[in-house]
């Protein structure tokens, strides 16, 4: 289940979504490591990861959430978990999410790490989290801070929703 049609990897996540002052707001993560550092505008993500073989669509996509946020929503959270479907990457990659209706402090993230050669062509390896912070922000911010390739999910989410009312 891990791969794509065309080959590459396939990922899953979880958009935590709550009602805030400024109404429906979604929670972002901004990406470690040296590339990311200055990007802000564009920049921010869906907590997500890979799907390893085999493994369940939706149980991937609260294994990467709980490993880029440290967080784990409640189960009644996500008894009641949306499926915003796929949506196909710039990159080719498909990525698939669920809309979890929770609430949570992101300055309580605690990212896994990852190691590259920093700087680059130092023979050195240097360990930076996935994410090195989270944010809450209403339709309008997100639309701006999100990769674009993941505004789809966004939109989905609204649909969901209205469609609820």
């Amino acid at each position: 289940m891990g791969k794509s049609r065309a080959g590459l990897k396939s990922s899953a996540g979880l958009l935590l979504y709550r009602s805030g002052a400024g109404g429906l707001e979604v929670l972002l993560v901004h990406p470690g490591g040296p590339f990311w550092r200055h990007k802000d505008i564009g920049a921010w993500s869906i907590p997500k990861g890979e799907i390893d073989a085999g493994e369940d669509e939706l149980a991937a996509a609260r294994r990467e959430f709980g490993e880029e946020t440290g967080y784990r929503p409640t189960r009644k959270a996500l008894d009641l978990a949306r499926d915003l479907g796929c949506v196909r990457q710039p990159s080719g990659k498909h990525v698939h999410t669920w809309a979890v209706r929770d609430d949570w402090d992101p300055t309580r993230l605690v990212s896994n790490t990852f190691e590259i050669e920093w700087p680059p062509h130092s023979g050195h390896k240097r360990a930076f989290p996935e994410a090195d912070r989270g944010a809450w922000f209403n339709l309008d911010e997100a639309r701006v801070k999100i990769l674009r390739g993941q505004v789809p999910f966004l939109d989905r989410l609204v649909e969901a929703l209205t469609q609820d009312e």
